[in-house]
C-alpha cells in the first residue's frame, strides 16, 4: 500500500455526493481533479501506512458535524474557482 491520505478519498467522496448542488460549469474528470487539487491544498492531510486504519481516519473528519462542514465549504470554494475558470478541453470545446 505504501502511505496514502486518507483525506483525498474523503474530499472525492464528498464532492461526487454533492457535485449535483455545487453548480459546476463543467464535471469533466480534468475539472472534478483540479477541485479536489484545490481543496486539498486547503485541508490537512491524514496520512496512513496501513489501510485497516483508513475507517477511523474518515469517521474522523465524516461524522464530527464540523469537519464535515469544513470539508464541504473547502470544496465549494474549490468548485467556484474551477467553475469560474475551467482550464479543460471539454469546457473549450463547447463553448466556441
Amino acid at each position: 500500500m505504501g502511505v496514502h491520505n486518507v483525506m483525498e478519498d474523503v474530499v472525492r467522496d464528498t464532492l461526487h455526493t454533492y457535485k449535483g448542488s455545487l453548480h459546476l460549469t463543467c464535471d469533466c474528470e480534468q475539472c472534478l481533479n483540479d477541485i479536489c487539487a484545490l481543496a486539498l491544498n486547503e485541508l490537512p492531510p491524514r496520512y496512513i501506512s496501513n489501510s485497516k486504519f483508513s475507517p477511523y481516519v474518515r469517521v474522523e473528519h465524516e461524522a464530527n458535524h464540523q469537519g464535515a462542514t469544513t470539508i464541504l465549504t473547502v470544496i465549494a470554494k474549490s468548485a467556484a474557482i474551477v467553475s469560474g475558470n475551467p482550464r479543460c478541453d471539454t469546457y473549450a470545446a463547447k463553448h466556441q
